[in-house]
């Protein structure tokens, strides 16, 4: 995707604030009745928002990358033209909405995407010139290439699995000098398109595409999949450098911490640095429409990174995030009301779920 900020005398009229903060609304009339873009809410995947999967750099990064934590890891390896960006993950974006958006209406769906170009430049918020349908090109190869590798640990043995963001793509581009791409087709992985079945996916506010920087955007996501609902989410310096995936130093990442929260531009959240403990705290502003009883709730419901780790020795064997969505399913269509406390169900849903079933085929 292009990552160039747009000259001023492009912009609307805006407050010096948000010239300051966040990039101009380029498509406001949003003209995309013609496909159900318009009606899409944004969503992503919590394993993307949970884990740095992505390249915070404009410059291509070739190294293999490895996040672990209490004894289980997680390992991204890029091709040779550099690991997948948050801003290619646009188009994941755009594909998870879509698709969620024909759930929701009771659509047959598919891990094939067409992909109207015109439609996820307007809906991403970015420009439509010819550099911006070349970057979608570009945008696609990093994320055919980049493999994912990661462990799930079961009392003495170990299960190792790989994959990849996109199986394929295809591109239809108009013949001659002006080269401009009509349309792409994606083919999403396996792990991609069960996440979004089993609907474990987080609504996103549309500004998330108005935000400039690449750390804004890590900072939001990480915000949103914390904090969630909550009114609060403290997290050390040190784990939020490791929990971003920046590849800055830890001053400069401090620095970055302290301009974001002078400036006070994130979608939803509020941030606050505390340099006596070191640590920062997103507030939530209470601009997400509030939790509801009934089904609604359970898409707020934010679980430990330690609670998953206790749900795989409950249930020994069986994926968490799994049993997770079976939990999820089972909330909903119980008419349940919200849990006092989320983690300690959870793990006593896994207990029963491994009772009745015993450990995987």
């Amino acid at each position: 995707m292009s990552y160039e900020t747009p000259q001023q005398s492009s912009l609307p009229l805006e407050s010096a604030r948000d010239l300051a903060t966040l990039l101009p609304e380029r498509h406001p009339e949003q003209d995309l009745f013609i496909c159900d873009v318009a009606d899409a809410v944004l969503k992503d995947l919590m394993q993307h928002m949970e884990h740095p999967f992505y390249s915070l750099s404009k410059k291509p990064e070739t190294a293999i990358r490895r996040y672990e934590h209490n004894g289980n890891w997680i390992e991204i390896t890029p091709s040779v033209k550099g690991l997948a960006t948050i801003y290619d993950k646009d188009i994941l974006i755009y594909c998870i909405s879509q698709i969620m958006a024909k759930l929701n209406r009771g659509e047959a769906v598919s891990q094939n995407v067409r992909i109207n170009s015109r439609d996820l430049l307007i809906f991403t918020n970015r420009g439509t010139a010819g550099k911006d349908y070349a970057a979608l090109a570009e945008a696609l190869d990093r994320l055919a290439g980049t493999r994912i590798s990661t462990n799930v640990r079961a009392g003495d043995e170990e299960e190792y699995s790989t994959f990849g963001l996109i199986d394929a793509a295809s591109i239809r581009r108009k013949h001659g000098l002006d080269g401009r791409l009509l349309w792409c087709e994606v083919k999403l992985s396996d792990w991609v398109f069960k996440a979004i079945r089993a609907q474990d996916v987080l609504t996103l506010h549309p500004d998330y595409f108005r935000l400039r920087k690449p750390i804004e955007r890590r900072l939001y996501e990480l915000a949103r999949k914390h904090c969630g609902a909550q009114a609060q989410w403290r997290c050390s310096v040190q784990l939020l450098h490791k929990k971003s995936g920046s590849k800055s130093p830890l001053k400069q990442f401090r620095y970055l911490l302290k301009d974001t929260a002078e400036t006070d531009h994130l979608p939803d959240y509020h941030i606050a640095y505390d340099e006596t403990d070191d640590k920062v705290v997103f507030v939530n502003r209470n601009t997400m429409q509030p939790a509801l009883t009934g089904p609604h709730w359970i898409d707020e419901i934010r679980l430990d990174s330690d609670t998953y780790e206790a749900a795989r020795d409950a249930a020994p064997g069986w994926d968490p995030y799994f049993i997770e969505a079976e939990w999820r399913n089972w909330l909903a269509s119980s008419e349940k009301t919200p849990p006092r406390k989320p983690d300690l169900a959870f793990i006593a849903f896994c207990a029963r779920f491994y009772e009745r079933r015993g450990a995987p085929a």
